[in-house]
């Protein structure tokens, strides 16, 4: 139940906090934001990825190497045929992807001017008819690029666009072959393609376009995209379709139903078995971005188309490989926006995919991947909202980040053990909104209400206490409580008589010196805890608001020292003029109220209880036996360290139990042997008071007294004994003097 006071607010406000988070991923409520740090995380993720370099896929580049040794970009289809013929025929390429369409006849080799110039102009010159028809096959750039297709594993890319140029490849399947089913993928009404006789060449032809998300960033890649009725593969897959000598391509609905419009996976036929492809909406995969792209970029061998035509590559570097055909020559306009690189060569965004496919490699967010994202925020949410608010600022510290560390690292072990795309911003939002929370209830509650409770024992207790209580204020309070405490009192002898002596400015200076010294002592090295000025009375105590076992030693010890401090000061006074400066303490151990006591106009923290009442009466008491400080028995019993002289049993006003009083002396170690021969002569003394043998006490206290004269105590017990000799207290006395006074 205290618990729930205490953190029962905090409490409800976190488990509301995390109820609010799994709401998220169960899609109760939507936000921009946290999906967009969702997207930024997926990024780094994949940026923390080293690339390895892989030998069976090869770009070759359309650099600008090329472009100064070959001309400028497009080329002539014939130089593109030597390119074909060079990778196909002499270095034995598994398979040739081309990131570029050729949707317009090639007239660069100037066969058509003069084929209007026979047919106009030079229509009657049966010579120039004939050179013609010796020329046209080498100068037929388009059907020297047709035959060097022709039987070659050529797969040639198109765009998507909003006019119709160009013939496409048959498609992979058509709305019909779906039998009334519905596929959600991207679909365009225009393409530009290749020329019939390049298409009808090729072994294939993809999709290059590259559909970015609404930030521009390019992070998946369209599989199959609808033209009209017929759904068509993009060019990585079916470049890759050509490389694993695949069959037809065909879609796996999964657990979708004929009319959710939705499939799970393309399935590829080849020969080792169905390679299944994971899809998502759109019929879309995500691009697994490996390295930051281009030659440098550490994923895939670059190499010049250039040297690719004079052959000053090496056989093995091609010999199988898969060769897409590219550029990343700047002004050719093919540099994509992706997470790891913003000038990223598009035609290494389809080595990626087209690596994904062939290694069966690929990264999914699975049907499960909500459960996962519920259990997560689940663990966490519950785990820190019961556990935050009874951390200590540190301990809180270290909590939310280990619950931060753990979210990381499992999503991290999810990306790359198990290649789950799983979202955790939510998840990490919650941590911190949890942290935050408590470190601020923290501060505007409790800390401000601990610094205040602090700064307000400051008023009391020793700046090091201040210190202390500082690093936990929770652990301390004003609230009432009842401890085993030592009291002290102080009171200046004979203040009435000082005050008339004095002028009301030397009178304040006096006082003021005597206070700040007293105050001093009780707040320095045995840190007691200043109570309140009484005039000029002092009142202290030790064992609150920090506990000490040792709180008697302690006042035991302070009254010591004040006792010195008073005799310092008076050695000043007397020198100033001043009348001169005693004290008398009283000291008590017991049982106390302690806190903040008082009315609702004023109030302090201070002790209250018999036990406060003996150390008031003890010093008063002080100056009946004529010595500087008075301790209650409880005192001396703990404090044992010290040497007492005890002074009598006596019966203050308001009590009928008697009590020992004792005036200590300071540590054995501290006195001289004369004190101590003086302390066993007095103790025999007092114990034939008590036995009234009143003639052998008056002997052994009057030789006391001759040897310390000064001492008031003999001289009280010489009076007493005169009296009690007079008139005896009978055979029942139980030797304790009554006050009837304060």
């Amino acid at each position: 139940m205290k618990l729930l006071r205490r953190y029962g607010a905090r409490w409800a406000l976190g488990l509301a906090l995390t109820l609010a988070a799994l709401a998220y991923p169960m899609g109760f409520w939507s936000s921009h934001a946290i999906a967009r740090q969702d997207t930024i995380i997926g990024d780094l993720r994949m940026r923390l990825d080293d690339p390895v370099l892989d030998p069976r896929i090869v770009i070759v580049d359309i650099d600008t190497k090329s472009l100064g040794e070959i001309g400028r970009f497009p080329w002539s289809r014939n130089v593109l045929a030597r390119l074909v013929d060079r990778l196909a025929g002499h270095y034995k390429a598994g398979a040739i992807g081309f990131d570029v369409s050729f949707p317009e006849p090639d007239t660069s080799s100037g066969y058509a001017v003069l084929e209007r110039l026979a047919a106009h102009d030079l229509k009657d010159d049966p010579a120039l008819h004939a050179r013609l028809a010796q020329l046209r096959p080498a100068l037929d750039y388009d059907g020297l690029f047709a035959k060097a297709l022709q039987d070659r594993p050529v797969v040639l890319g198109y765009n998507l666009a909003s006019v119709r140029r160009g013939v496409l490849p048959p498609p992979a399947f058509t709305a019909a072959d779906l039998k009334g089913r519905e596929l959600d993928a991207y679909s365009s009404d225009g393409y530009e393609a290749n020329l019939a006789r390049l298409q009808a060449a090729a072994r294939g032809a993809g999709s290059f376009t590259v559909i970015p998300d609404d930030d521009g960033m390019v992070r998946s890649s369209s599989l199959m995209q609808r033209i009209g009725d017929g759904y068509y593969p993009s060019l990585a897959l079916a470049t890759a379709a050509v490389f694993l000598h695949a069959g037809p391509l065909t879609p796996d609905f999964g657990k979708y139903d004929t009319d959710s419009g939705g499939a799970d996976a393309i399935l590829l036929s080849t020969g080792a078995g169905p390679l299944r492809i994971p899809v998502g909406e759109g019929l879309v995969t995500a691009v697994q971005f490996r390295g930051t792209g281009g030659p440098q970029g550490g994923a895939f061998r670059y190499v010049s188309a250039a040297d690719v035509l004079a052959g000053r590559v090496g056989p093995e570097v091609l010999e199988g490989a898969i060769v897409l055909v590219g550029t990343t020559a700047p002004g050719l306009v093919d540099l994509r926006a992706t997470p790891v690189n913003k000038d990223f060569p598009g035609v290494e965004v389809h080595a990626n995919v087209i690596k994904s496919i062939i290694d069966r490699h690929f990264k999914t967010h699975p049907d499960y991947a909500t459960g996962i994202e519920l259990a997560q925020v689940f663990v966490v949410g519950i785990a820190l909202a019961l556990l935050l608010p009874a951390l200590a600022p540190l301990a809180a510290v270290l909590a939310a980040t280990g619950a931060f560390a753990a979210v990381v690292g499992l999503n991290l072990y999810a990306y790359r053990a198990l290649d789950w795309t799983t979202n955790m911003f939510v998840c990490l939002l919650l941590i911190a909104l949890l942290f935050v929370l408590n470190l601020a209830w923290g501060w505007f509650f409790e800390h401000r209400k601990g610094r205040a409770l602090v700064s307000r024992f400051g008023e009391y207790v020793a700046p090091e206490l201040v210190a202390q209580m500082a690093e936990n204020p929770e652990a301390y309070t004003m609230e009432g409580e009842s401890r085993e405490l030592s009291v002290m009192f102080v009171d200046v002898r004979g203040f009435t008589t000082i005050s008339e002596g004095l002028s009301p400015k030397a009178l304040r200076e006096y006082i003021n010196l005597y206070l700040t010294a007293m105050s001093e002592d009780i707040r320095g090295s045995h840190q007691g805890t200043l109570d309140k000025y009484i005039g000029d009375a002092v009142m202290a105590f030790w064992g609150a608001p920090v506990a000490f076992a040792d709180h008697a030693s302690r006042a035991v010890a302070t009254s010591l020292l004040m006792q010195a401090s008073a005799a310092r000061l008076n050695e000043d006074f007397l020198r100033r003029g001043w009348p001169p400066l005693a004290i008398g303490i009283g000291i008590n151990s017991g049982l106390m109220h302690v806190g903040d006591m008082g009315s609702a106009i004023r109030r302090a923290y201070t002790v209250m209880g018999d036990a406060v009442n003996l150390g008031s009466r003890l010093e008063g008491i002080t100056k009946v036996y004529g010595v500087g400080i008075a301790v209650g028995a409880a005192t001396r019993l703990a404090a044992p360290e010290f040497v007492y002289r005890e002074l009598d049993l006596v019966r203050v006003k308001g009590k009928n139990e008697p009590v020992a009083i004792f005036e200590p002396l300071g540590k054995p170690a501290d006195l001289p042997p004369a004190v101590l021969d003086e302390l066993a002569m007095w103790d025999a003394a007092l114990a034939r008071v008590r036995a009234q043998d009143w003639d052998g006490a008056e002997r052994a206290i009057a030789a006391l007294q001759a040897a310390h004269p000064q001492r008031a105590l003999y001289t009280l017990y010489l009076e007493r004994i005169a009296h009690w000799r007079a008139d005896p207290p009978g055979a029942g006395w139980d030797g304790v003097t009554t006050f009837e006074t304060k």
